[in-house]
């Protein structure tokens, strides 16, 4: 009995040790709540600081153009030439030049893009004109936002421009209205604001907004007869036997945007110029450009395609797109939404052997699409685009939907006017 009584003081001490450490570690799990709990606040407190912060800033844009001499570039009649391999070498260095001038800054988060807009000379040399655009916070102090940007740019370009030796003295700066710097930014041709991938054209599938955003739809008295191509702000280029019935102006007029029945933009038709040497029903010369009585301001959703250089080759089994609102089948139903078709090259012998169409194919005429059909053109999509992405991801206008023996029939692929073949006539007419 003597011998338990300290095993019971020994047992209730342990008793009283784990009450301690149980109201310890209640306050200490209180301490924890609590100390998470203002956590909580402070880090949630910070996140909607910065969504307000970054949402503020997102409401004011500033626009600038610049422009600056380079020493050791000779100007060269093909930087005039926004398509031109020499312009968009030229154009990826000073981009890369200005991105990282911005991206090593105190700007980084405000800064968004540049663009060459123009290349002209002064003495021989070229001279660079370009776009910024940026996201600000100074909305009410645009003036200092532009003392930042020009300070940054002046030291950029008296210091380390890698292989360009620039004339830092010919720097300029000056704001840009938006509408007009929107338009400017988005002049390149060939480049989407989008990359869906995929193939209702014919066996296709739907387009998405931005996605093609060349294509337009020219319309007689308001309804869809006919596909365009946007080529530049002022002209499009299509067929010619889309105006077979009218080719007066006032009886046309174009839209673009994806859907037909909600067009984002508009324009009356001021001149429509026909192949001289296109008499239908034959499909020689079916070509036409059409001048817009307005010029269209580029956007992430209007752009133009890229006009290939009469040299240049789509070589047989080259990847291309066609996009239209035509019929889903042979006398089909036409659909409201834009469709794309994903199609191939077929060298002009095997579209002429005795199983396809049997030597009628010129030329002027390029094939694509598949010999045991599936996808295709149909009515509805003529006179628009065949496009074709080259290795830096610029689309260039291949083709003009012009005629095919019905749509999507075995060893009766698409037939198309070959761009490169009328690149010159193009050029007379329209001077691009």
């Amino acid at each position: 009995m003597a011998q338990g009584q300290p095993r019971r003081r020994e047992d209730e001490w342990t008793s009283l040790q784990n009450r301690s450490e149980s109201k310890t570690t209640m306050i200490l799990t209180r301490c924890g709540k609590i100390t998470l709990a203002i956590l909580t606040m402070v880090i949630a407190a910070v996140i909607i600081g910065l969504i307000v912060y970054f949402a503020a800033c997102g409401k004011s844009y500033f626009y600038y153009h610049i422009s600056f001499k380079i020493n050791n570039i000779d100007y060269d009649s093909k930087f005039a030439k926004p398509y031109s391999q020499e312009y968009m070498d030229l154009n990826k260095k000073i981009v890369s030049l200005i991105n990282e001038t911005f991206h090593e800054s105190k700007l980084r988060r405000q800064y968004i893009k540049s663009h060459v807009v123009q290349v002209s000379q002064a003495k021989g040399k070229v001279v660079i004109h370009a776009v910024l655009k940026f996201r600000s916070c100074y909305k009410n102090n645009a003036a200092k936002f532009w003392d930042r940007v020009e300070t940054i740019l002046r030291e950029k370009l008296t210091g380390q421009t890698g292989s360009l030796v620039i004339d830092a003295s010919s720097f300029k700066i000056s704001d840009i209205a938006m509408p007009m710097a929107e338009n400017l930014l988005h002049t390149c041709c060939g480049r989407r604001s989008i990359t869906a991938s995929g193939n209702k054209i014919v066996g296709g599938q739907n387009a998405e907004e931005g996605e093609w955003p060349w294509q337009a739809s020219l319309q007689q008295n308001n309804v869809h007869r006919c596909g365009a191509t946007l080529i530049s702000n002022s002209w499009l280029i299509t067929a010619a036997h889309c105006f077979v019935n009218t080719n007066n102006p006032k009886d046309w007029n174009v839209s673009f945007g994806l859907l037909l029945s909600d067009p984002r933009t508009q324009r009356a038709i001021k001149n429509i110029i026909i192949h001289e040497n296109y008499h239908y029903p034959a499909h020689d010369n079916d070509i036409a450009v059409v001048h817009l009585s307005s010029p269209v301001l580029y956007s992430s959703n209007i752009r133009r395609a890229c006009l290939p250089e009469a040299t240049y080759r789509f070589p047989p089994n080259t990847d291309m797109v066609v996009t239209g609102w035509g019929t889903l089948k042979s006398d089909g139903s036409s659909p409201n939404l834009l469709q794309k078709g994903l199609v191939k090259v077929i060298d002009n012998k095997t579209c002429n052997s005795g199983k396809a169409y049997g030597g009628i194919v010129k030329p002027g005429m390029l094939c694509a699409g598949f010999l045991e059909g599936r996808v295709d053109a149909c009515q509805g999509d003529s006179g628009g685009p065949l496009v074709s992405e080259d290795s830096e991801g610029i689309w260039f206008l291949a083709g003009i939907v012009s005629w095919g023996d019905e749509c999507a029939l075995p060893n009766k692929p698409g037939v198309y006017t070959r761009v490169t073949y009328y690149r010159d006539w193009i050029m007379t007419k329209t001077g691009l």
